[in-house]
């Protein structure tokens, strides 16, 4: 895939696996690639791929990838390098990577942001379109996830994938919809809920019910 940032050659998750398994910090494939993971089976192309990892994992996974060229949306929309040193400011959710500055991109990272859980206890992730919407952060993990490998749980990353829905993201709905568990339905069904009351998901999701 070509656009007006640069030509993309995506990993494969295999690929993901081999460059990150010694950052010691946990990462989830997602978009996608999350769906066809949780379905054993590839429904369609893929012109990228994105892992989603916390932000107070970053240096962390900065040191990992130090010898490749890493770039922030910062503005969204446009790419400016990230040195290894710098602190990224919280505005930034999105991360290119590609092996050198000559290379195609073959990585993107996707930031999410930990909050305390007001008790004192664990942080939890927060969904960064709406702060009403968070949950344990060990939970991000999917049941297509195994030891080497975090896979995106399929009611989070359906989330992300229904504001302004393009046809890859009806159509990963539409493949996976049908195998979610009630639990992950429901999670799902009370996040669209406090988003877009009217989404028309909500409907389809409590037919499967």
């Amino acid at each position: 895939m070509t656009n007006e940032l640069g030509s993309w050659s995506p990993m494969d998750p295999d690929d993901v696996v081999h460059v990150l398994r010694r950052a010691e910090v946990p990462w989830w494939i997602a978009g996608g690639w999350a769906i066809d993971l949780h379905l054993g089976r590839r429904t369609r192309t893929h012109e990228d791929i994105d892992v989603l990892v916390l932000r107070p994992h970053l240096p962390r996974l900065r040191e990992q990838l130090a010898g490749w060229d890493l770039h922030a949306a910062d503005p969204p929309g446009t790419l400016r390098p990230w040195p290894v040193t710098e602190e990224l400011p919280l505005s930034v959710h999105d991360i290119w990577c590609r092996p050198t500055p000559t290379a195609d991109w073959s990585l993107q990272l996707m930031v999410d942001d930990l909050v305390d859980d007001g008790t004192g206890g664990q942080q939890e992730w927060v969904y960064r379109r709406d702060a009403r919407i968070r949950r344990a952060w060990r939970t991000l993990r999917g049941p297509a996830s195994n030891s080497q490998r975090g896979v995106l749980a399929p009611e989070v990353q359906l989330l992300y994938k229904s504001t302004g829905p393009r046809a890859k993201d009806e159509a990963d709905f539409r493949q996976i919809a049908g195998v979610l568990s009630s639990s992950e339905r429901g999670w799902l069904i009370g996040a669209l809920q406090l988003t877009d009351a009217q989404h028309p998901w909500i409907g389809q999701l409590r037919a499967l019910a």
